[in-house]
């Protein structure tokens, strides 16, 4: 609470994030997006879809519920678990962690929903692994987590670009890793209208200081980003819109010495304004 006290991580800004994600002008612009002839998934449409950026092929899938629309959408983030065959097809497939598939149910509720590969998970595989894809892109002057954030955001765009799509009502969601990029790109992008992250909020110093910072994948490092705050601060700048943060009380991701200061910082971002919903279940 010290650092809440100081005014740590004040200075953090959608700008800043970009920069220390190793694109300090912003993300990068210009995807396009191939779609395949869509499936039929019930009663809905799905399309397999690629997303050219950076020079990269990025497999996706987007579903989408019968009817005109405009429909409400998610950007649905994959998790990891070291499931590195899943990737976006834990959109339709689910994984064992879920009890079901989030894209036939989203889509059963109006939603469409749109999730991509990314490396190096999927069809993205050959591009790993995820140690040395790291260190290449921290070679390259930005971390694999910069790489992953600008192709979910370029994803965004497309999504929100869609004439069948309500720009105004897309949101994301995410389990574990996921979630993670779930709350960031809604940190970085003012246009996502709400987040969902589920079983990965804590802040990292505690994690780091305990040593249980190395269970999570290397994808998940950010250079300096402790010089200037940390995870709960980041979440903090989804406020004041709707943010659903769901924990595992007994989740050694998310250890009560660094489930809680996140979470203080969160609330303290929020204050009285927007709608924050918390639920850790023991």
């Amino acid at each position: 609470m010290t650092d809440l006290a100081a005014g740590r991580g004040a200075g953090l800004s959608a700008g800043r994030l970009w920069a220390l994600l190793g694109y300090p002008g912003g993300p990068p612009a210009g995807a396009e997006v191939e779609t395949a002839p869509p499936e039929a998934l019930g009663p809905h449409a799905l399309r397999r879809v690629t997303v050219r950026m950076g020079g990269a092929a990025i497999p996706g899938l987007y579903l989408c519920p019968a009817g005109p629309g405009p429909h409400p959408a998610v950007v649905y983030c994959h998790a990891h678990g070291g499931r590195f065959e899943t990737g976006a097809a834990e959109l339709t497939g689910g994984r064992p962690a879920l009890q079901g598939p989030y894209g036939p149910a989203l889509a059963g509720l109006g939603i469409a929903s749109l999730a991509i590969d990314l490396a190096p998970f999927g069809a993205r595989q050959g591009e790993g692994p995820e140690a040395a894809l790291a260190k290449a892109c921290l070679w390259e002057g930005r971390p694999l987590m910069g790489r992953m954030l600008a192709e979910l955001h370029g994803a965004f765009g497309w999504l929100a670009a869609r004439p069948e799509i309500d720009a105004a009502r897309i949101g994301t969601l995410g389990l574990s890793m996921g979630g993670t990029h779930a709350y960031w790109l809604a940190a970085l992008e003012p246009r996502v209208a709400a987040c969902a992250q589920l079983c990965v909020l804590a802040d990292i110093a505690p994690l780091i200081a305990s040593g249980a910072h190395d269970l999570h994948g290397p994808y998940m490092t950010v250079p300096g980003l402790l010089a200037e705050g940390d995870m709960g601060d980041v979440a903090a700048l989804v406020a004041p819109r709707p943010q659903l943060v769901a924990l595992g009380g007994t989740d050694p991701l998310t250890p009560r010495e660094a489930r809680d200061p996140a979470l203080a910082r969160l609330r303290a971002g929020y204050g009285e304004g927007g709608a924050l919903e918390v639920h850790v279940s023991d």
